[in-house]
């Protein structure tokens, strides 16, 4: 057997790179490069961290506004909250490490979305997540979601940050690649936000946080390929959390700010020291020298090439003012952490790297950022399906039926088996979470009367059937959602979910999206400020459905000024705002009932959406509403029933009798449903607003149902929307 080394062009195509790339790092070097500056290069130049397929197209995205101090290029995108305080958020994915080791996989996405709002000197106070699965009867569906759920509460809930809210949906899409994306939120005062760009040459390199072991080598390059039947395989390229040491990270680098010693600061995520090292000197214009002697380790004989790949976690690169080690030293010895000065910063624009008295990386900086490779890859818009009219849609034979089965189908079935396993109130200051049946996560700043909302959302069912308008429903919904809980939207952060870039109609479906989702964010003034992308998501060539998850924050300035989502009583008035015109195609009442999920989405009427938000979020400001929910998956129909059941009030709707299947299950965008007390003329106002308006129900009794149509008890309802999940997941898992 032949135990020659590879030579680096067949090492460069096992790392990911591709033969003209391979030729680039060439010319650039002028020479070829050896293992570990290969290695820095692939992990630099792969998909997860260089964007190449998406860079041109993310600048589509609209990143100012008022509110915007920092947007995209930072760890996490941060907007002003007034006082002197601003948020800070960003999502990101762990999806092809949470398909490989579902526990492990999931908590370190906790972890390392966290790392990167306390690297900009912010305390996380929330935690959401958006998770798609596949089909509940693969055979591997159920060992995900337990592992995947059991990761994300045994990480939030040990690191004391309550998990707010987030969305779970399953499709056969995901059965070889499921979705896992995390959000953090953060508060930091306006004037305490750390940047990660090195300011000056001369300054000490920093490394603490715990040691590097061999875990995550690669785990970049992992996620920028495709599965196949070896995935299995890539179980080493997966990090193992520690969410005890993630804590005492949050609480000494929160620490070391404040001491006015840090001159800038990156967490090491995706592809560890490389990244954080080549971005801080990057960004800065600057070089690095480091002395990987020195870098801790909990693995004896680590070579150079493992110790800059490794994606060990609960890791930080700081690089401190001018005579400031010891004080550092003090603080990180205080909480019990590793640390070591590992190098300094140069004016040299290379990273030199030192191991066992050799110099074993000397590449210019440019090359691995400035010069990553960016790719206008050819692109398929998808041909646009057909509309679909509510007559040519057969109604249910039995209403009430049809409502059950909407409301335990697993998309819309009570996800009570997930959230009960996080801690969603530590830190006192959650007033709305998912346990309230609010559409958006609530969070007081701490000392204040303010708060937060914020939401994850996104339809790969519209994505897939129009993935322009798709786009901007995704937007949509995420400003609507804040909306009905009387939040200002502020600004977005996303993560695109996509396949194979390099297919045309999958690149098709990702400009298309990332289009639609750029239109909706300028005609609502959300700017995006932060996010990610993860593509090649697929198996065997079957990719997910397009899945452009978006995250948002609003603000509410006064948090009493609320909807109340257990507010609604007898005798209420129910009144739909927004037009309906029973749009059907791509519904989930056309999925669950006619097993189809063809046809154009619900259009999205961005003039209208503002509007109609803008006057409810007015109402709710004003104290004329005393719930609101917004109209989407299974339309009116599901809206109600939520409504209905989170209040344990019954709801009887009075709707024309013509096409009601269409009024119950369309899924037209821009609508709401309030609840009101009698005696509150809302259509008046609603007409003066120039906003569709019309009273569709009462709140009376103990049931669900339409006059003359049907009527469905609550309890037997609420067995149905409580009951799925559990039994699925009672037997083994």
């Amino acid at each position: 057997m032949d135990s020659s080394p590879k030579p680096a062009a067949e090492l460069a195509a096992d790392f990911g790179l591709k033969p003209e790339e391979y030729l680039r790092i060439l010319e650039r070097l002028g020479r070829e490069p050896n293992l570990v500056e290969l290695g820095v290069f692939s992990v630099m130049w792969s998909e997860h961290c260089s964007y190449k397929s998406s860079r041109m197209h993310l600048r589509k995205f609209p990143t100012t506004g008022t509110r915007v101090v920092h947007g995209p290029g930072e760890n996490a995108g941060v907007v002003d909250i007034g006082d002197g305080q601003v948020a800070v958020f960003k999502m990101e994915s762990h999806n092809h490490p949470s398909f490989i080791e579902p526990y492990q996989g999931a908590a370190t996405g906790v972890g390392g979305i966290m790392r990167d709002v306390f690297t900009m000197g912010a305390r996380p106070i929330a935690l959401l997540n958006a998770l798609s699965f596949g089909d509940p009867e693969h055979p591997r569906t159920k060992r995900l979601l337990s592992g995947v759920v059991a990761g994300i509460g045994g990480y939030g809930n040990c690191v004391g940050v309550p998990t707010v809210g987030g969305e779970t949906q399953f499709h056969a899409g995901y059965n070889g690649n499921i979705l896992v994306n995390a959000m953090c939120v953060g508060v930091a005062e306006a004037d305490g936000i750390f940047l990660s760009a090195a300011p000056a040459p001369g300054l000490p390199v920093v490394y603490f946080g715990s040691k590097t072991g061999r875990d995550g080598i690669h785990g970049a390059t992992m996620a920028s390929a495709e599965f196949d039947e070896a995935s299995e395989e890539k179980r080493p390229t997966v990090q193992v959390g520690d969410p005890f040491a993630e804590k005492l990270l949050i609480e000494a680098t929160l620490e070391l700010m404040a001491t006015g010693a840090v001159a800038a600061i990156q967490d090491m995520g995706a592809a560890g020291l490389t990244s954080s090292s080549v971005e801080m000197a990057g960004k800065g214009g600057l070089g690095i020298e480091l002395d990987l002697d020195a870098v801790p380790q909990r693995e004896a004989a680590m070579s150079a090439y493992e110790m800059m790949l490794s994606e060990s976690q609960e890791r930080m690169l700081a690089i401190l003012k001018p005579g400031r080690e010891e004080e550092a030293r003090r603080i990180f010895e205080k909480w019990g952490l590793d640390a070591a000065v590992i190098g300094i910063t140069t004016d040299t624009g290379r990273i030199v790297l030192r191991h066992r008295g050799a110099v074993v990386c000397d590449i210019p900086l440019a090359p691995l950022s400035e010069d990553a490779p960016l790719y206008d890859r050819p692109h398929l818009r998808p041909e646009p399906r057909a509309r679909l009219r509510p007559e040519d849609v057969p109604p249910p034979a039995d209403y009430a039926e049809a409502v059950l089965k909407l409301m335990s189908c697993p998309d819309m079935a009570s996800k009570r088996w997930i959230w009960e396993q996080y801690d969603r109130h530590v830190m006192a200051d959650t007033l709305e979470d998912s346990a309230t049946g609010a559409d958006a996560a609530v969070v007081r700043i701490h000392g204040a009367n303010k708060a937060l909302a914020m939401t994850s959302d996104v339809n790969p069912r519209y994505v897939a059937a129009d993935p322009y308008e798709g786009g901007k429903q995704a937007v949509a919904e995420a400003w609507r959602n804040l909306t009905a809980v009387g939040a200002d939207p502020i600004a977005v952060t996303d993560n695109l979910n996509f396949g194979n870039p390099e297919r045309p109609e999958i690149m098709g479906q990702i400009v298309a999206a990332i289009e639609g989702m750029a239109e909706a964010c300028r005609a609502l003034d959300f700017p995006v400020v932060s996010g990610n992308v993860s593509l090649y998501n697929e198996t065997a060539g079957a990719a997910i459905p397009p899945t452009p998850t978006v995250g948002a924050v609003g603000l509410l300035p006064d948090s009493v000024r609320r909807a109340d989502y257990a507010g609604l009583r007898d005798g209420d008035v129910l009144v739909l705002i927004g037009d309906t015109r029973g749009e059907l195609g791509a519904s989930l009442f056309l999925r669950e009932l006619h097993g189809t999920e063809d046809h154009a989405p619900p259009p999205v009427d961005l003039a209208a959406e503002k509007r109609n938000g803008d006057f409810v979020r007015g109402l709710i400001r004003n104290g004329q509403v005393a719930v609101c929910h917004d109209l989407s998956d299974g339309g009116l129909a599901c809206a109600a029933a939520e409504m209905a059941l989170a209040s344990d009030v019954g709801i009887t709707l009075h709707l024309p009798m013509r096409n009601l299947h269409a009024l119950l299950f369309g899924e037209d965008q821009g609508r709401y449903l309030l609840g009101v007390r009698s005696g509150v003329d809302l259509p008046g106002l609603a007409q003066a607003a120039g906003v569709a308006a019309s009273v569709v129900g009462t709140a009376r009794g103990d049931a669900l149902g339409v006059a003359d149509a049907f009527t469905l008890p609550l309890t037997r309802l609420r067995q149905a929307h409580e009951g799925w999940l559990p039994g699925y997941m009672g037997d083994s898992v």
